[in-house]
């Protein structure tokens, strides 16, 4: 008599950031510009939602230096999870990924984060604007989009300086080809000698948009690029009477200043001339600081190395529990309420008041 075969159950391990990565694969796009795919050693997959982005370890010549990149893959396709990066004039983390990660090499990454997705702010249409590599959190919410098969009414603008230097056009315009929902639109400041070109070509502007998506007021708008470049999408969209509440950004460079705001009522504020003191329970230091020193700053002054990258609230690599004390932390969307209510701080944007411990 045949026996019917035993079922085995394989228990589903999610990564958390605690085993490296190792890079699988690595994909010219464009000029200067490569994806990167990476596995879990131990097979565990990846979960995030769309948009999200991962903090890099990367094993630089006189040190580890941390890099924030979005993720440019799916989480519908769980078993990988890939960034694409674009080196620019002067960059040392991104240039060195693309002069050393090869397959086979593994190096240490943060769990996902971040709260730029359209997971997080769902609408039955949307309006993706971006300019060279910020169209990375584009794709991988538009391939999660394709890979569901029932993709929201998306217009999909990306500007590049040439057609040649357009990351993913392949892929969009598969993706367009199998779905009408997903209207493509790219825009490029030159042609490429040999390739006529016979789309938008100029800087994005008002008249650009009107032309691209007429019906703009009634769409959640996702926007990630160069400071300059999302500036001038900001003052579009505000000149045209646009709701900014439903105006998203992706960025990884210091927010523009803003004119000080008076203190709240019973607000802390760092006093320059107080002096303060850290106590790194982990690493059994205690270093002497100002109340205007962070607390990132003050564990770099006592030879401590606590992984940053941002270094201004944003990307939350720095965040350590808070054990005792107080500190004024204004961040950037690096930390969530929870995490706060939890006992967690962001070294980089924390001031210590008085005595202040830490679990670093």
């Amino acid at each position: 008599m045949r026996m019917p075969h035993p079922q085995i159950s394989h228990p589903v391990v999610v990564w958390d950031g605690s085993e490296e990565l190792e890079c699988v694969s690595v994909i010219p796009e464009a000029p200067n510009v490569a994806s990167f795919c990476f596995q879990s050693p131990s097979g565990a997959v990846f979960s995030y939602v769309p948009g999200q982005f991962l903090t890099l370890e990367l094993p630089v010549p006189g040190g580890p230096l941390y890099r924030t990149y979005t993720i440019s893959s799916s989480p519908s396709r769980p078993m990988s999870i890939s960034v694409t990066v674009k080196a620019q004039e002067g960059s040392l983390g991104t240039r060195w990924m693309l002069d050393n990660l090869r397959p086979g090499v593994r190096i240490r990454a943060s769990a996902p984060a971040g709260s730029f997705s359209s997971q997080l702010h769902p609408a039955d249409k949307y309006l993706f604007i971006s300019a060279g590599s910020g169209i990375t959190p584009m794709m991988s919410m538009t391939t999660w989009m394709f890979d569901l098969g029932r993709p929201a009414d998306v217009v999909f603008v990306n500007c590049a300086r040439r057609p040649s230097e357009i990351i993913f056009r392949q892929r969009l315009e598969h993706m367009a080809s199998r779905f009408p929902e997903i209207d493509l639109k790219f825009v490029v400041e030159e042609t490429d000698r040999f390739l006529p070109w016979t789309g938008y070509q100029g800087t994005f502007n008002q008249l650009m948009l009107g032309l691209m998506a007429q019906d703009y007021l009634e769409r959640e708008v996702f926007c990630c690029g160069p400071e300059p470049f999302m500036q001038a999408v900001r003052e579009a969209l505000t000149g045209l009477g646009f709701d900014m509440s439903r105006y998203h950004q992706e960025s990884f460079h210091a927010p523009v200043p803003e004119a000080a705001e008076d203190p709240v009522e019973g607000d802390v504020v760092p006093d320059a001339a107080a002096m303060a003191e850290v106590a790194f329970a982990l690493s059994g230091v205690t270093q002497p600081c100002a109340e205007t020193d962070t607390i990132l700053a003050t564990a770099r002054n006592a030879g401590l190395n606590i992984p940053s990258g941002c270094t201004f609230g944003v990307c939350g690599t720095c965040k350590i529990r808070k054990i005792s004390g107080q500190v004024h932390m204004v961040h950037n969307g690096g930390i969530t309420d929870e995490d706060v209510e939890a006992g967690y701080v962001l070294a980089c944007c924390s001031h210590p008041i008085g005595q202040v411990e830490v679990e670093a």
